[in-house]
């Protein structure tokens, strides 16, 4: 019996640890999707948020400045997506699958640059990454410590659904932001201004897929390589399609995703099951929920539509 309850710790401890970047990159994707700009970037706000965090908390010694800074990073390239697809009205898919290729390159090309041409930052000591909540008071192996001892940027990332959900239906921006994706001309003859709104909601996508990746580098794996986030993005975007592209939705699509990767470590720790098989098992419930979901759930009217500005 207890065995089981420290697996059952273990594996909600798991979950707690792997559903914060997919949430945080998941909320910010719903900011651009609802407002109309399709971001399929995200995979590549993360990549940079990642190294960026990683690097600004190794010369800091501060995991919370890194993880701020990995924001800023993710918004930088979401201004660079907005300023392509709203301003420039280019296709979004493809300004998006460019920042997927831009991003994790200039990342490691700036990792080589600054730590002797490798791929792979300096390990982060403990001081250096994000501090653990609850760190201490309860006795290391109970069942309080495997479930409760997690990072405090992973409660932070469930108090920022709460914003986003109160942002988005009890505020007059939310407002603005919902009927932006789904009838800009409309918006227009009111006197909202669409590009700003727009311009917002997709930096916002940026700077939560940036502290998302950083979330990786500074509680999860202690240190950038390139294959950090691997497809982490692209499960936060099939998490809000599967969410139908709510905030409360999408948090519970995050947290079957999530508790998919605390099966997969649990499951790897035992050496039981293939490694190769165990590693599959996040995306073919990704694949799964995008085949029998994907068709409930309506993508707002003007989602990936240019919008020109009216004389």
């Amino acid at each position: 019996m207890n065995v089981i309850i420290k697996d059952l710790g273990l594996l909600i401890n798991a979950m707690l640890i792997a559903t914060p970047p997919l949430l945080l990159a998941a909320l910010g994707s719903c900011f651009s999707e609802r407002s109309g700009v399709v971001n399929i970037g995200i995979e590549g706000m993360m990549t940079i948020g990642a190294f960026i965090g990683a690097v600004a908390a190794y010369y800091s010694g501060n995991g919370w400045l890194g993880f701020f800074c990995g924001g800023l990073a993710g918004a930088a390239f979401g201004v660079l997506h907005a300023v392509a697809c709203v301003t420039f009205g280019a296709d979004q898919t493809i300004s998006g699958t460019a920042i997927n290729f831009i991003a994790p390159g200039l990342a490691v090309f700036l990792c080589k640059a600054m730590f002797e041409n490798s791929s792979d930052s300096p390990a982060l000591d403990t001081a250096s990454k994000l501090p653990k909540m609850f760190n201490g008071v309860f006795p290391a192996g109970s069942f309080g410590y495997n479930v409760l001892s997690t990072y405090s940027a992973a409660y932070l990332s469930f108090v920022v659904v709460l914003v986003v959900w109160f942002v988005f239906y009890k505020t007059r921006f939310g407002m603005r932001l919902r009927a932006v994706g789904e009838h800009p001309q409309a918006c227009e003859t009111l006197g909202i201004n669409v590009f700003r709104i727009r311009y917002i909601c997709v930096i916002l996508s940026g700077f939560l897929s940036g502290l998302g990746g950083a979330y990786v580098t500074l509680a999860t794996v202690s240190q950038f390589r390139p294959s950090v986030i691997v497809g982490q993005g692209f499960i936060a975007i099939s998490a809000v399609i599967f969410g139908k592209f709510k905030p409360q939705g999408t948090f519970k699509a995050c947290l079957l995703f999530g508790f998919c990767n605390g099966v997969k470590s649990l499951l790897g720790a035992s050496n039981v099951v293939s490694p190769y098989l165990i590693s599959m098992i996040p995306y073919v419930v990704t694949i799964l929920a995008l085949v029998f979901f994907v068709g409930n759930s309506r993508v707002p009217a003007a989602n990936g539509k240019p919008y020109v500005k009216s004389k």
